[in-house]
């Protein structure tokens, strides 16, 4: 019965950038962290603010909104860095604010649309209407792919 249940929603964390929602799934996402001080790295691209020490961790951290090509992300009591597990590697990325966690019918999840365009399109692997919300839903493999062969 519970599997059933699964195959009918997802459910994910809800995260501003630029005054959109996107969203990832909780089944990728190890915590939510406020900001902490991030170790620069040399030579790796403008998105990748450094490193943290998370309990023991070395966790590298991106800029989501300068990944997306939408500017540097400004710091504020709000910003929150979303450690994710991705093929055993764990990424951090900086987000606007992450307030929210949601089950999402499958059946409101539409592909991407064709009209999207600009760098962050390669990124979304769909969209879901709930309600009066627009959420988006990123491919991780695709935002962080880069990172993983660069840090």
């Amino acid at each position: 019965m519970t599997e059933a249940v699964e195959l009918k929603s997802v459910k994910v964390v809800v995260f501003q950038l630029a005054e959109k929602e996107y969203v990832i799934p909780v089944s990728q996402v190890q915590g939510i962290e406020k900001l902490i001080h991030i170790t620069r790295v040399p030579k790796t691209p403008s998105y990748v603010k450094g490193v943290i020490n998370l309990r023991g961790v070395v966790t590298p951290i991106i800029d989501l909104k300068n990944r997306f090509g939408l500017g540097e992300s400004e710091l504020n009591e709000s910003s929150r860095i979303i450690i994710i597990t991705l093929e055993n590697m764990n990424v951090g990325v900086i987000v606007d604010s992450a307030n929210d966690v949601l089950d999402i019918p499958t059946d409101a999840i539409e592909p991407q649309p064709e009209v999207v365009g600009g760098l962050e399109q390669d990124f979304i692997a769909g969209v879901a209407k709930l309600d009066r919300r627009l959420l988006i839903l990123l491919h991780l493999n695709l935002v962080l792919n880069p990172v993983k062969s660069g840090v």
